[in-house]
């Protein structure tokens, strides 16, 4: 018996060795190559299908050069790894460009012919110590064009597969798309007016990010808000809070449209991107919602927006707080849009899965004919309109008084189609000339087109705010952001698809795989919805109990200007103890539905971290008893 112990505990002590040398050996030889599985959902670690079209279309040689600091007494160690990341990821490149790729890695130690060489190059060194500076850029040469990447940050790994791919598709490009912006929000920047800085009055105010994100790629033009007309060169028109819009501005943007112009438009209910501070200074209440339509142009599509309404839903929203030392309260309508209510069958949204939608609106209606609808976000079927000045207000009351319309509601579509003009006597405040002939259908008034000749595309987005920087950004070095969710990864995608180049679309949508917790929300909404009533009658309640205790104190007897009577004194008494009840009873069932969503996540959390454990345990034991059985059968 101890002999066949002997040679069981050697048996196990050699199968340990040898497992333990194949893994070693296997990860050995995997480190000499790029392979690898890609275990993750939605295939983070794999080259997107547009990223490998780009490569291997290559037919002229690129050389990338990788700036990487090698001195681990100076290179953080979470540095280290990253740059590591960011070599193997374009060995992987190099692969698919069938030889049209060739990587030159090289160390830019201070006064080297490699530092010199990444100056020349634009790849900046980003201080960590005293003195001491670290690099980790790429610059990506093909002829006489050049693109660099100045610093890879480590918060925009997720970016890093794009950003890649795009630089490598701007030196492959000889000519960007032209996209025109036009807006009444300053989001080309203001420049600092010297005569009011010295008064103190304004200050300059860089472009936002979407802005220095799309000048990567395309040639970007400001178009005023006040044009009668857009150029011909112009391939995707980017509509930013058309506010106060004019019927020529109109015109010009339906123009743009029959005759083959891609349109993106972003309209708001409630920008509070345009509310100034000296505005909120001058009303402490808050200034009016900032609105924004386009009346004349979307009834001519069968759609409609209700700009005076903002969405709220109960499923999107979180507790948030807007001042510090307040606590946070739910804010129905500032909606964060999950995976459940992204298409995700279409390319532009297929891999986006966190936005951020502060007070936007919705649309409806139905498509006019000859025009295909597309709903690329929408809310949830606990939703409902409200009045702007209401959820700007009193976004706490929205909560109390919610009643779902038990509809979803658009939050942004795409038509596709031939479209018709939405002034067909032309160019308001023109006269039309008298029409001949069949040609009259095609250019009717003074050479306007009546209806697209091509399919063309008109993306809506129900808000402003999403694109600003505030709402999608945060700055991770001077001059270097990385992306708070899937907004402006958004924007950029459907202004590439529109632009003609959809490939970097799916590298782009890796921006945020943000996993939300929807069913512990929906868990969580279930048990306030259990005490929503309850809470509100009482607040009912207590005011009314409020306006009766002032009523008492304001309503006294002739000659009682200080003293109330002793009925009156009664019955202010009895009021107050029916407050402090009141007081005491909601915070009761605050306290039990704060207990009630505690405890469900507590469960979650147990169910998660024992769960597996357990499982594990009763598989080994069940193991262990089939084990015993057979060698007692024997």
């Amino acid at each position: 018996m101890s002999q066949k112990r002997n040679e069981t505990l050697i048996y196990s002590s050699v199968g340990l060795i040898a497992v333990f040398l194949i893994v070693v050996a296997l990860n050995f030889i995997f480190s000499l190559s790029n392979a690898r599985i890609d275990l993750t959902d939605e295939k983070l670690y794999t080259l997107s299908a547009g990223t490998e079209e780009i490569l291997s279309e290559l037919d002229t040689p690129i050389e990338i050069r990788l700036y990487a600091t090698q001195d681990d007494k100076v290179m953080p160690a979470g540095m280290k790894v990253y740059a590591r990341r960011v070599e193997s990821l374009l060995r992987e490149y190099a692969e698919l460009a069938n030889g049209k790729i060739t990587i030159h890695k090289l160390n830019p130690e201070p006064d080297s012919d490699a530092e010199d060489s990444a100056r020349l190059d634009g790849v900046q060194g980003q201080p960590v110590n005293l003195g001491e500076a670290v690099y980790l850029g790429v610059a990506i040469s093909m002829l006489d064009r050049t693109a660099t990447l100045s610093f890879l940050a480590p918060n925009r790994e997720t970016l890093l597969e794009y950003d890649l791919t795009r630089a490598i598709s701007q030196v492959v490009k000889s000519q960007k798309p032209v996209v025109g912006v036009m807006s009444a929000l300053p989001v080309m920047g203001m420049q600092m007016n010297p005569m009011m800085a010295r008064m103190g009055q304004q200050q300059g105010a860089p472009a936002w990010a979407l802005i220095s994100e799309l000048q990567r790629d395309f040639d970007v033009r400001e178009i005023p808000m006040a044009s009668d007309s857009i150029e011909e060169d112009v391939d995707v028109l980017l509509l930013i809070h058309p506010k106060d819009i004019t019927e020529t501005t109109e015109y010009a943007i339906d123009q743009f449209v029959l005759r083959g112009g891609r349109l993106v438009a972003m309209l708001d209910p409630m920008a509070i991107s345009d509310q100034q501070p000296q505005q909120q200074q001058q009303n402490p209440m808050g200034p009016p919602p900032s609105m924004s339509n386009l009346k004349t142009l979307l009834p001519a599509w069968g759609i409609s927006f209700d700009s005076a309404k903002v969405v709220a839903d109960m499923n999107l929203a979180k507790e948030l707080s807007f001042q510090r030392g307040q606590p946070p309260q739910l804010i129905p309508t500032f909606l964060f849009v999950g995976p459940d209510n992204i298409d995700r069958e279409d390319v532009s949204t297929a891999q986006i899965d966190d936005l951020w939608m502060p007070f936007p609106g919705a649309y409806s209606g139905t498509a006019a004919d000859g025009l295909k609808q597309t709903i690329l976000m929408h809310t949830s079927d606990r939703s409902q309109l409200v009045e702007g000045f209401l959820a700007q207000m009193a976004p706490g009351q929205i909560a109390k008084d919610f009643v779902a319309s038990g509809k979803q509601m658009p939050l942004g579509i795409r038509l596709t189609g031939k479209f018709k003009t939405a002034f067909p006597n032309g160019k308001p405040g023109a006269t039309p000339p008298p029409a001949e002939g069949d040609d009259a259908a095609a250019a009717p008034a003074g050479g306007s087109l009546k209806e697209s000749t091509t399919d063309s595309v008109v993306v809506l987005l129900g808000d402003v705010d999403m694109a600003n920087d505030n709402f999608s950004v945060q700055q991770v070095f001077p001059g270097i952001v990385s992306f708070r969710n899937g907004n402006l990864s958004l924007i950029q995608s459907l202004t590439e698809q529109l632009a003609g180049d959809g490939r970097l679309i799916g590298a782009r949508s890796r921006a945020t795989m943000n996993r939300p917790f929807t069913k512990i929300r929906e868990m969580q909404t279930a048990a306030e919805e259990k005490y929503r009533e309850t809470i509100a009658s009482l607040e009912k309640e207590r005011q009314d109990v409020q306006t009766r205790i002032s009523q008492l104190q304001s309503n006294k007897e002739a000659g009682q200007r200080f003293v109330l009577s002793s009925e009156q004194q009664k019955e202010l008494e009895q009021y107050q103890e029916t407050m402090v009840e009141k007081n005491k009873e909601l915070k009761r069932l605050r306290r039990d539905l704060r207990k009630d969503i505690d405890a469900m996540e507590n469960r979650l959390k147990l169910y998660n971290i024992a769960g597996m454990p357990f499982l594990i345990i009763l598989v080994g034991i069940a193991m262990a008893i089939m084990k015993h059985k057979r060698t007692a059968a024997k």
